[in-house]
């Protein structure tokens, strides 16, 4: 297996989005605050009644192409793994991006903007192979933290986030306004890159 970078871009951006994002769980996790967030928030990871099947893509109908009309990419990266020349994996990285909320104002922080597998290549070690490029690249262009977002819906992408280093940083309930979404909780991850091989 070997990765790539590239630009984001009309055509790349076709590519990265033939790998899908969809994913299913029969867990997810449940937060609880005690005594209204003064003696904490607890994370457990609950069975579902339930397969859950989540599909972030069919969220938005203008598809990823919609990131080059909202943002100026100049400074995103896709990285792409290949195996044979075939693309079976991908991430996107961002630095500094005006009209981002989740920098909050911050221009030491990169962004994991969006990581996937394909489904038949996942737990193959892709994915850390993807993540730990994003730190060298990210360390590299003076960031002192890496940041990624997730939801309660998907224990497993916090688990793999959790072997890649990262803490969690950040719990946000009520920040989701689309219905398909509105009841899921916003997990952030931080990735500090102090002790980052560079």
């Amino acid at each position: 297996m070997r990765l790539i970078r590239l630009p984001v871009k009309t055509e790349s951006l076709a590519k990265y989005s033939k790998i899908p994002i969809s994913f299913e769980t029969v867990t997810q996790f449940q937060i609880k605050v005690v005594k209204n967030g003064l003696g904490g928030i607890v994370l457990s990871e609950k069975p579902l009644k339930s397969i859950l099947k989540k599909d972030y893509d069919q969220l938005e109908e203008e598809g990823l192409t919609r990131w080059l009309k909202q943002f100026d990419t100049s400074k995103w990266t896709i990285f792409f793994a290949l195996e044979n020349d075939v693309i079976v994996g991908g991430a996107i990285v961002v630095l500094w991006t005006p009209g981002i909320r989740m920098f909050q104002g911050r221009q030491d922080i990169a962004l994991v903007w969006d990581i996937r597998v394909l489904p038949e290549w996942r737990r193959s070690g892709i994915g850390t192979k993807l993540f730990s490029r994003a730190v060298i690249w990210s360390k590299k262009n003076g960031c002192r933290f890496l940041k990624v977002e997730t939801q309660n819906t998907n224990p497993s992408a916090c688990k793999f986030y959790v072997k890649q280093g990262c803490q969690l940083g950040e719990i946000n309930r009520f920040v989701y306004t689309d219905p398909r979404v509105i009841e899921e909780t916003m997990l952030v991850w931080y990735r500090d890159l102090s002790d980052s091989i560079s």
